[in-house]
């Protein structure tokens, strides 16, 4: 498999000479295009940070990190805008969806911003609804869908592009169980089916159990690994829940 996403050496602190806060230490990690990886941890651990630095809303102190082949930390401003809108795809646990939209209008805005013609838009838009299953609901606007239609919506709006990788930060943080299970399956057959790199960072040790493997992190540092291998979802649940326990923290963090 290829590498798509090489971390060396990261480091974060936040604050200034004298008051510096230290939140990542030396991370070294690789992503290989296909995995379905999760990043795990107590709060306050730097999973999020890790994925914001990833994601390229948020920059190292040092350290290196390439995706696709390209070093993000050298590009700028305007490169690094034209790099998100093509190669990345982001779902948030707080859906940021646009309400003046419609569901279709919102899965459209980033096809519309790259100038994407009226028939390949209407083909991908097709497509995506019955993946996700809100065909049904395309004219509807946010206010007058559930919580799940509205992630579901979102995660359309991510894969759309069809982004190199998908960042999912706590993507069923908001969701109820029923819900949450429907987008983590989505997001498992597009990962399987369609090969799509998504990185993912969650307190759930459920949503978690989807992935290929999962990476824990404590104190800045990565503290352990998982993959899951030949393992079935329920022996990965298992498996994750050992090392949670392990690893401490709150304990909302193992739920």
């Amino acid at each position: 498999m290829k590498e798509l996403v090489k971390i060396q050496q990261l480091q974060k602190s936040y604050g200034v000479k004298g008051n510096v806060i230290p939140v990542l230490y030396g991370i070294d990690m690789t992503v290989q295009e296909g995995e379905f990886v999760g990043i795990m941890g107590p709060s306050g651990s730097g999973k999020t940070t890790l994925l914001n630095i990833v994601s390229t809303i948020d920059e190292p102190t040092s350290g290196d990190i390439v995706i696709d082949g390209e070093n993000v930390l050298q590009m700028n401003e305007a490169q690094l805008s034209e790099f998100r809108r093509t190669k990345l795809g982001f779902i948030f646990q707080d859906y940021h969806l646009l309400d003046t939209l419609t569901v279709k209008e919102n899965i459209v805005l980033p096809l519309a911003l790259a100038r994407m013609g009226v028939d390949e838009t209407e083909r991908r838009v097709a497509a995506i609804g019955e993946r996700f299953g809100i065909g049904h609901i395309m004219d509807k606007y946010p206010y007058q869908i559930s919580g799940g239609q509205k992630q579901r919506t979102a995660a359309s709006r991510a894969i759309v592009t069809d982004p190199r990788l998908i960042l999912a930060d706590e993507p069923t943080g908001a969701l109820d169980s029923r819900a949450a299970a429907d987008l983590l399956e989505a997001m498992k057959d597009l990962n399987e089916q369609e090969f799509v790199t998504i990185l993912m960072v969650t307190h759930d040790a459920y949503a978690a159990s989807y992935c290929s493997r999962v990476m824990f992190i404590k104190d800045g540092g990565i503290f352990a690994e998982l993959v899951k291998g030949s393992m079935s979802r329920k022996e990965m649940f298992k498996k994750i829940l050992d090392v949670l326990n392990v690893l401490g923290g709150d304990a909302n963090d193992a739920v």
